[in-house]
This record gives C-alpha cells, structure tokens and sequence, in this order.
C-alpha cells in the first residue's frame, strides 16, 4: 500500500459518501472470488474508490481534451497518467479511449465500476452492451448515476438524468440479475461535502469534512435505498449469467 493509499483510507470518513459506499461493495465482492479479481474501471480518472480492492485495476477514460472537460475535471490528461501508477499499487493498466468502442476482449473482467459517467455518455445504451461484454461470466457491473426522480439536470456534459425505472430497463435489456437502489442523502450536508478541499482554504477543508462525515450518517440507514425525493444517486448492481 503507497502512502497516498493509506491517507485515503484513513481519510475515507470525511471523503464524500457515495464513493466509500462503492468501495466497500467492490471490495466485497472482489473477496468473494476464488482468484484475484480482474477490475476494469470504466471512467474513473484517479479510480480513488478502488484503493485497497484486491486484485488488479485497469482504468479506461476518453483523453482531456476540450475547454469543457478542463472546466468540469472530465477525462484523464497523458501527463497525470504516471501520477496515477506512482500513487496506487493495483492499477495495472490505464487505457485513453472510449469505452463505447472499447478494445477490450470478451470476458476479460470480473468487475466493471464506472461511477458517475454513464450520465455524461450520448451512446448509453452501446456502453451498457460494452460492459457486459467484457465481463466474464458471474461478473458484476457497479455503477452509479444521478437520480433524475430527484435531481434536476443542470449540468452542461450530463446528456440525460435516469430515473430508477429507466435505470432499471437499460440495464435490464443487458443483463439478467439488476437492482437498482437510492442512495445518498441530499441537503446542506451533501453540498458542503462536494466543496474542494486545499491547503490554502483550510476552514473550506474544514467545513467539506464536516459536511461529509454528516451526510454520510444520514445516508446510513437502509431506508435510503426505497425513498425517491431526498436522494441524490441511484446505484446500480447487474450481474452478467454464469455459463
């Protein structure tokens, strides 16, 4: 484990919820497995909610490339690549392309993990088939999105906010076993915590911190998942069949 690996998982009360939700379930169901897990992250830029899963990462982004993605920190920029390896012990590969057209063999992967990205993807429903692909069989496709029952879409990249139903049937025409559930607890809390965190604002630090460790207690009790209004995400669990 790097030092940068540990002070993120020492760090994780105060880091924003939904990614240690994501963390644990992927390292849960990694360590179901019989033999290391193959993990491909689909989207993730620096992959933090893969710190400590056990097996071996590989990360695919669209390279940074447009004013946009600059502005809204999307896709990944060649010279961070080597940030990335030098920071983190299990990522093995990183790939700059386009997961709709990803160059990947079939059942290549145990895991697909891709959060927050299929709301910026115009050809959802090809990224979907792609995942599923990929997956061997019993694998599993970890993702989250905006829950578009709550959460108004004013981002300028998210090209569609899913609701649960229409979560549910994309994922449902690809894959046979699907749950998708509410999570994360909304308000002040929630927003505070996705203040960024710098030395040179240390009561913003602060503040962030604070907002996360109180929303992540908000968001703990397992009502969550069934209550539409109030909840910023939908997480998602769909599992490829088992020859």
């Amino acid at each position: 484990m790097t030092p940068f690996e540990f002070a993120y998982i020492c760090l994780e009360p105060f880091l924003p919820p939904l990614y240690g939700k994501v963390r644990r379930n992927l390292i849960a169901f990694s360590r179901s497995l019989a033999s290391e897990a193959e993990i491909l992250d689909a989207g993730g830029r620096k992959s933090h909610y893969t710190i400590a899963a056990p097996g071996n990462v590989t990360i695919i982004d669209l390279p940074r490339e447009t004013e946009l993605q600059r502005r809204l920190n999307l896709g990944i920029s060649v010279e961070k690549t080597d940030d990335i390896r030098r920071r983190r012990s299990n990522v093995r590969e990183i790939v700059l392309g386009d997961m709709t057209r990803t160059p990947f063999p079939d059942c290549s992967f145990d895991v697909v993990v891709s959060v927050e990205v299929l709301e910026h993807v115009e050809e959802d429903e090809r990224f979907v088939y792609q995942t599923q692909r990929v997956l061997k069989p019993g694998g599993v496709f970890l993702m989250t999105t905006p829950n578009g029952d709550y959460c108004r879409n004013t981002n300028p990249d998210h090209k569609r906010h899913y609701t649960r139903e229409q979560l549910q049937g994309l994922l449902a025409r690809h894959f046979d076993g699907v749950e998708v559930d509410y999570a994360i607890r909304g308000g002040k809390f929630h927003s505070l915590g996705l203040k960024s965190w710098s030395v040179r604002k240390p009561r913003q630090t602060l503040l962030s911190m604070a907002g996360n460790l109180i929303n992540s207690i908000q968001s703990a009790p397992a009502s969550v998942k069934y209550q539409a209004v109030g909840a910023c995400h939908l997480i998602g669990v769909a599992r490829k069949r088992s020859w």
